[in-house]
């Protein structure tokens, strides 16, 4: 499927850099950090669901009685 990714200029050369870095194209680092960041999404989650718990573990305690 195709789509049209839109990226200030900024980013294109933080991205053309990197790819030209690491010997592959703009669209294949890409693509690469996309499986990345969708594969990661649990362990975020679960993360994020910590630090809520810990931050806020006093106020979690009171509202469960």
């Amino acid at each position: 499927m195709a789509m049209t990714l839109r990226l200030d200029e900024a980013q294109t050369a933080a991205l053309r850099e990197r790819a030209e870095s690491e010997g592959c194209s703009m669209q294949a680092l890409a693509k690469r950090a996309i499986d990345q960041y969708l594969s990661d999404r649990d362990d975020r989650l679960a993360e994020a669901i910590a630090q809520v718990a810990n931050k806020d573990a006093e106020l979690l305690d009171r509202l469960s009685r």
